[in-house]
């Protein structure tokens, strides 16, 4: 199966969060990960109404439940990672519950964010802002080939398969690297590609 589908957007349906103003949720977005961070390690159980209430906005949001949870997922191994580390400091409980929660907070939000408001009016609002011109184009470059690195790497994995025998967990894991090894100097010479592209198109 591709994996395009983990990229797909829902920021082009018809709800009244997808009609408010973009300026507006990417504010609120970030006031409101902000204020996550900053709640107090032994209050941060008052995190999860705040990712219930995600829950319920990604409800009007009409975005579906199932692609938003199982995205939210797709981070948990490296949340926990972490969070199970905290576990042998001074109050590793209070602390790993905490790393828990506020990470998946945030991550909700940035997601409801992406799912509700089209990338190109993002980058419109942080150029409004007078963020620097350099991290925007990055990040408008970023969005674009994320989706050909996805491709591409999807392709590998199918030609790999197609041409292995091998079965178990063992096999799968080595494939899975090489695709990796292989995505990952593919990618630096795109990126070399771009950037001479670019250069001789007048980018500095």
């Amino acid at each position: 199966m591709s994996g395009a589908h983990w990229l797909r957007s829902y920021a082009h349906l018809d709800s009244p969060v997808h009609r408010a103003p973009a300026w507006l949720k990417l504010l609120a977005t970030l006031a409101l990960v902000t204020g996550v961070a900053f709640v107090p390690v032994a209050h941060s159980i008052w995190t999860a109404p705040i990712l219930a209430a995600v829950l319920v906005v990604a409800r009007v949001a009409r975005v579906p439940l199932w692609a938003f949870l199982a995205r939210l997922a797709i981070v948990q191994p490296f949340v926990l990672s972490v969070a199970v580390l905290a576990l042998f400091q001074g109050r590793g409980l209070d602390v790993s519950l905490a790393i828990a929660l506020k990470s998946t907070a945030c991550v909700a939000l940035v997601q409801l964010l992406a799912n509700s408001t089209p990338f190109p009016e993002i980058l419109q609002v942080l150029q409004r802002a007078r963020v620097p011109r350099a991290l925007v184009v990055a990040l408008a470059l970023l969005h674009r080939y994320l989706h050909v690195l996805v491709e591409e790497s999807s392709r590998m994995r199918r030609a790999r398969a197609a041409r292995t025998w091998k079965t178990g967990r063992w096999a799968a894991w080595r494939s899975l690297s090489s695709v990796v090894a292989i995505s990952f100097v593919r990618s630096v010479a795109r990126v070399e590609r771009i950037a001479a592209a670019m250069r001789a198109r007048g980018w500095s």
